[in-house]
């Protein structure tokens, strides 16, 4: 679906998940960080959406990062949208990047989903390498929530945020192809000249 402008796209996206949303009893949703789903996020604020009935499952955080971190996926998603809805707070799982023992996180984040009956509807975004979460170029389609090391481009794609590139963190857990692919609907947004050739490579 082929929009003027980010505004129109993030409206659509809202609006479609909006639905889905107040037309389901219980519904599991997976949600991006980024600068991709932000007018998304202002959109279902916008429009009072209730997340009473919503389970959400974040694609990925950094690893080293507390949860208090202003450059870590809890804060961000919390400034953007959990503190300014009604979601029950135990319905939001974000992988913890600061636990002691990184893979039983990554195990039992993915066995907290299937527990759930999975993804019923997952947004994601797209990185200008064509990385979705934080799975790069030549990850698996079988592949599963783990620990991912970054690509050099990433990491600068990501040292805007940050005072300088030296403090992004270099590993981050992530759900994985899979995890993703297993949803039973899957939105991908795009936007700008950056993420153009990506999606020209995913059609």
């Amino acid at each position: 679906i082929i929009l003027k402008d980010y505004e129109l796209i993030s409206e659509w996206v809202a609006k479609y998940i909006h639905l889905k949303i107040t037309n389901s009893d219980h519904i599991v949703i997976g949600l991006p960080t980024g600068s991709t789903p932000i007018g998304v996020y202002k959109n279902l604020i916008k429009f009072k959406t209730s997340f009473k009935n919503v389970i959400t499952f974040n694609m990925d955080e950094y690893i080293g990062l507390s949860p208090k971190h202003e450059q870590s996926y809890n804060y961000f998603m919390d400034n953007n949208l959990f503190s300014h809805i009604d979601i029950d707070r135990d319905n939001i799982n974000i992988p913890n990047g600061i636990a002691i023992d990184t893979e039983k996180e990554c195990i039992e984040y993915e066995n907290k989903i299937k527990k759930l009956g999975g993804i019923d509807l997952f947004l994601c975004g797209i990185g200008s390498d064509g990385h979705i979460a934080f799975n790069e170029p030549g990850s698996s389609f079988n592949s599963v929530t783990r620990v991912k090391t970054l690509t050099s481009e990433t990491i600068s794609d990501n040292s805007r945020f940050f005072n300088n590139i030296d403090e992004v963190p270099k590993t981050a857990i992530t759900v994985g192809i899979k995890t993703v692919m297993d949803a039973k609907e899957i939105i991908i947004m795009a936007n700008g000249i950056n993420k153009a050739n990506a999606v020209k490579q995913l059609i």
